[in-house]
């Protein structure tokens, strides 16, 4: 127990940290104890959100840097995370109002500052096309893991060994992403219907780019800095993935809080912790350890990317969304654990 918790101590810390920060922004805007305990406790409520959102993000990013280069490891665990805390958590919204908005960035955060309403309203006026991006993104991301001819062990098998088997039909993937885009393309009002798929189209074609600027790194198995190259491809894709996750959160945050340091406060506290996961889970060998507990993840990003377009449509609340990925995830652990008992016994 013990030298798990040593995984986390940096976490702890930026914990700490960042709930003083809460209490002391809370006390700054309202001048009264309530009103510092008041962003305290959404702080602490906004970290426990992008925990419950992010396990699966934790699973595939340990998965990818097991493969990785252990330089770039390390890249990915020190410039990834400050890329994630404020890359996605900080800069990503304000270029949304930047965008829509069409005003400057220190305008932006002057925004932020002093008309937080008006600020949380531009960010959930650009939720559809938001949505229709990380949707799209998300399920390529899904699909390429279960659409694998090499792919041997199966989770849910009725499914995924029909899937694996028609992983030689070129563009499967692809096909299936527009179909699901066409069909809520058809539900959706005239009026929005053109960002939707350019945002959906958007979050395909950048999937593709990504894939093919990691082939183009890792191509020449001779030249010098192979490992770097590779890394580097990997690299760009975890970061272009933690990014699609992270839609959800910072939406979902607005719910709580329109107050935007608040918002970088409470989700930087749960990318701490995702932070702390990957590194457990990559030096401890978790999930070779626990046999179906990637495939839970890669479900979990699966239905994630169903309720990022279903809410295109309608709103689902963050904690079902956390809900049901945590649960397909502790479904794929039991089913590990029992997997590992009844090997034990033969």
């Amino acid at each position: 127990m013990a030298a798990t918790l040593t995984y986390f101590r940096w976490a702890f810390g930026f914990t700490a940290a960042g709930l003083v920060l809460a209490f002391c922004l809370g006390w700054s805007f309202s001048g009264s104890l309530g009103g510092a305990m008041e962003f305290l406790l959404i702080g602490a409520v906004l970290a426990v959100l992008e925990i419950s959102l992010s396990f699966d993000n934790a699973i595939v990013n340990a998965n990818k840097l097991q493969t990785m280069d252990p330089v770039w490891q390390r890249r990915f665990l020190t410039w990834g995370i400050i890329i994630a805390v404020f890359g996605m958590r900080v800069v990503f919204p304000l270029l949304i109002v930047v965008v829509a908005a069409k005003i400057g960035p220190w305008q932006a955060i002057h925004l932020a500052a002093t008309q937080p309403d008006e600020y949380a309203r531009i960010i959930g006026a650009a939720h559809l096309g938001i949505a229709a991006f990380g949707g799209a993104f998300l399920m390529m991301v899904a699909l390429t893991y279960f659409f694998d001819e090499g792919k041997e062990i199966h989770w849910i098998a009725v499914l995924e060994r029909h899937m694996a088997r028609f992983a030689s039909v070129r563009g499967l993937e692809v096909a299936v992403v527009l179909a699901v885009i066409l069909s809520f393309a058809q539900l959706l009002p005239a009026a929005v219907l053109g960002t939707f798929l350019f945002a959906g189209v958007s979050g395909l074609l950048t999937f593709l780019a990504v894939e093919v600027i990691g082939h183009i790194l890792d191509a020449s198995e001779e030249a010098t800095d192979l490992a770097a190259k590779g890394g580097l491809g990997a690299f760009l894709y975890l970061e272009v993935l933690d990014a699609s996750f992270s839609f959800d959160g910072v939406i979902g945050a607005f719910a709580l809080t329109q107050n935007l340091f608040l918002i970088a406060i409470g989700l930087g506290i749960g990318a701490m912790y995702v932070r702390s996961m990957t590194i457990m889970l990559v030096e401890r060998q978790t999930l070779a350890e626990f046999r179906y507990l990637e495939h839970g993840a890669f479900w979990s990003i699966l239905i994630l990317a169903m309720i990022m377009f279903a809410q295109t449509l309608v709103h689902i609340p963050e904690v079902v969304t956390g809900l049901l990925g945590a649960g397909v995830i502790g479904l794929s652990l039991v089913s590990s654990l029992r997997h590992r008992r009844l090997s034990a016994l033969l």
